[in-house]
């Protein structure tokens, strides 16, 4: 029996390729294609149509299943209390401020779409929220304009650049990867990653930024551990923030953009609670010491059992050295 069926894109708020500029072409520039994504009407919700069912169903959905849909609205219940916070919680680590609704999103247990209907943009929380949204649209748009996005730089002469590769950058990626580089803050994020299977979304920018800027190794490197340790990896997305950490990608920071993770790490966890959270080790130092315990007084190290190198690794790269090193990589690629 012929069936008439109507295909909805669910997973977004708007489709790739409906967000377009006068040209009718994607914008390369984030906040153009915001103001375009926040015009374009919202369509309306796809409705199922009612169905008998002639023959025997099977099984029901594993309790499980029910169980992580049950999960999907109790984190949607909390994010109703927080959301109007958002603006000024989202990048403090060490604080439930962001929605925890990416994997969620990923796959599908909950509508971008309804978000946006059911949070409004009536409050700076709620607006910054939303926008969030729009990057989410604006990187699977791109995506769909260059389906290699996971390998190739959107910039293609960011492909030029002499990533660092052989034995020692083996080990360097080695350390990253397991939260042992001797910066706190990025040694914090990966072991969450490797706990939880999730990140705070600042954290990733300075540890994906710690790879590519300070380690100069490829960040498609990166992307490939990203994407196959996180619960809310979305190839679109992934792929679109990292290339935007290593200023290879649309509206991506400037290739001289380099974050300090010291100073990164001061600004967003000042009394280093997220820190002593996922790096128990340094619990004991004070809020200063904390953020670079390599630089810490020997008496004061020693009375909270730090030992560098030991019990704590030494920096496994000097950050000024390395900033160097980079902006000669990437100039050099560019021929400046």
């Amino acid at each position: 029996m012929d069936v008439p069926v109507e295909w909805h894109w669910g997973t977004l708020v708007h489709a790739p390729g409906t967000v377009l500029t006068k040209a009718g072409t994607i914008s390369k520039v984030f906040t153009p294609f915001s103001k375009q994504w926040f015009a374009v009407p919202t369509r309306p919700e796809a409705i199922a149509a009612e169905v008998t069912l002639t023959t025997n169903p099977g099984d029901p959905l594993p309790e499980t299943e029910r169980g992580r849909a049950a999960a999907s609205d109790d984190r949607l219940a909390t994010w109703h209390a927080d959301v109007d916070r958002y603006a000024r919680n989202r990048d403090l680590p060490a604080i439930e401020g962001t929605s925890k609704l990416s994997t969620d999103l990923r796959f599908g247990t909950i509508s971008a779409r309804s978000l946006v209907e059911m949070f409004g943009t009536h409050t700076d929380g709620r607006q910054a929220f939303v926008r969030q949204l729009a990057w989410r649209d604006w990187y699977a748009h791109l995506t769909y304009q260059f389906p290699d996005i996971d390998r190739r730089a959107i910039r293609p002469e960011y492909d030029r650049i002499a990533w660092r590769t052989g034995p020692d950058a083996d080990d360097d990626f080695a350390a990253w990867a397991a939260g042992h580089t001797g910066y706190p803050i990025v040694d914090a994020g990966m072991r969450q990653l490797n706990a939880t299977g999730w990140m705070h979304n600042r954290v990733r920018m300075i540890a994906a930024s710690f790879l590519v800027k300070d380690l100069l190794i490829d960040w498609r490197r990166g992307e490939r551990h990203f994407r196959h340790l996180l619960t809310d990896a979305e190839p679109s997305q992934n792929a679109g923030n990292w290339q935007w950490v290593a200023g290879t990608g649309a509206d991506a920071a400037p290739y001289f953009r380099i974050f300090n993770p010291t100073a990164q790490s001061k600004k967003f966890d000042p009394d280093g609670a997220y820190i002593r959270h996922w790096v128990p080790e340094l619990a004991s130092l004070d809020d200063r010491t904390l953020h670079e315990p390599a630089n810490g007084a020997p008496l004061e190290l020693a009375a909270a059992g730090v030992v560098i190198g030991d019990t704590y690794p030494a920096p496994i790269v000097d950050h000024a050295d390395a900033r160097d090193r980079t902006l000669a990589a990437y100039k050099s690629a560019l021929g400046r």
